[in-house]
């Protein structure tokens, strides 16, 4: 059919089931492979908590307890993150814009698996900060957030050479951080009511 079924959308029904067998596939080497970043993120993560807990006990005083294992969470998970973009591709790549929405997903398995990964990635990412941060247990501002944290990646990423800016990155994170939130608001809804 080539690229003219795959604009339509027209693929045989065997074909997308093998696609998808092969995107699982995908998807499963990718988490195995990441967690060899999981000590690092602990080593910076750690210290950049404590970093965090003290500005955030200087700035509210010894009036209001600061939470310290939803703060330690969120700065290993940030530091996953930025180890899992940055370190997880050759450098040297080539310095590239993608602005057109929707151009990484349909062209074969493994960039529809890197399409889902990017949105798996910012979920826990969504729940964290919310967990962590007040301001950030809404939809708007925990989506507004994890917006913001991609662009600095894309841009990084650019920078460095290790990967593409891509419009579809930024987009498929925000929908992670936003599906984040919603768990977060999901599971503390009811201590939120009383």
């Amino acid at each position: 059919m080539g690229a003219f079924g795959r604009k339509l959308g027209i693929l045989p029904v065997v074909s997308r089931a093998f696609a998808g067998r092969f995107m699982i596939k995908y998807i499963y080497k990718d988490m195995l492979s990441v967690m060899r970043f999981l000590p690092w993120a602990l080593v910076i993560g750690i210290p950049a908590s404590a970093l965090v807990l003290w500005v955030q006990k200087k700035r509210r005083g010894e009036q209001k307890p600061v939470r310290i294992m939803p703060v330690a969470a969120f700065c290993i998970y940030f530091a996953v993150i930025l180890l899992i973009t940055l370190l997880s591709r050759e450098s040297g790549g080539s310095k590239v814009i993608d602005l057109e929405l929707f151009s990484s997903w349909g062209i074969n398995s493994r960039n529809n698996a890197f399409v889902i990964e990017n949105v798996l990635l910012f979920i826990p990412y969504g729940f964290v900060s919310s967990l962590a941060f007040r301001g950030m247990r809404n939809i708007f501002s925990c989506t507004a957030f994890g917006a913001a944290t991609s662009v600095g990646v894309e841009c990084l990423q650019l920078v460095t050479g290790r990967g593409f800016f891509q419009l579809d990155d930024i987009l498929t994170n925000m929908i992670g951080a936003m599906l984040g939130c919603m768990v977060y608001l999901l599971l503390f809804w009811k201590k939120r009511k009383d």
